[in-house]
């Protein structure tokens, strides 16, 4: 999802860099992904895709986008409108729903 922060400017921007230490900021990453005080951030798209276990290809010709619009979707570049967020809504809370109309014979994904 794309931050809602309104950018830095150039001068902000120099500020903030040149105070931070980057290699602590660093060490403290692997610190705590090594401690497993991580977590793993995925998009609803995502989890709507894999509640329904299709592929990226199967899943973006069930909702009539490109693959390429699916993966913006997924990493947060792209925003889903209309038709398809109501898709997707629907996959996340029924996958079993978005799946009968694939196997009810009236829509064919193709390989994946």
């Amino acid at each position: 999802m794309p931050s809602r922060r309104k950018p830095l400017n150039d001068e902000k921007l120099a500020a903030y860099e040149s105070q931070r230490d980057l290699a602590a900021d660093l060490l403290q990453a692997v610190k705590e992904m090594k401690s497993g005080h991580t977590q793993v951030v995925c998009s609803p798209v995502v989890e709507a895709r894999q509640k329904t276990g299709l592929s990226q290809s199967q899943f973006a010709a069930l909702l009539g986008v490109s693959v390429r619009t699916l993966q913006g979707w997924e990493q947060g570049r792209k925003q889903p409108s209309g038709a398809a967020r109501t898709l997707l809504a629907i996959a996340q809370s029924n996958p079993k729903a978005i799946l009968e109309v694939v196997s009810g014979g009236s829509f064919s994904l193709g390989a994946g």
